[in-house]
């Protein structure tokens, strides 16, 4: 569970990068962030939705 609550924070972290890149005009950079975001925001949301169904392997 420790690893969501991590790769979630992450996510969200290049989340916030990538708007305030957005904000000061630097496309190319929020471009990466929003790509970073989206790769840890979905390795989150599929490790939880292992686990939540009951095949996480343990």
């Amino acid at each position: 569970m420790r690893h969501i609550y991590i790769r979630g924070s992450l996510g969200l972290i290049w989340l916030v990068a990538a708007i305030v890149c957005g904000v000061s005009g630097n496309f190319p950079m929020m471009g990466l962030y929003l790509l970073l975001a989206g790769v840890f925001l979905y390795s989150a949301y599929a490790t939880w939705k292992k686990e939540k169904d009951g095949k996480g392997g343990r």
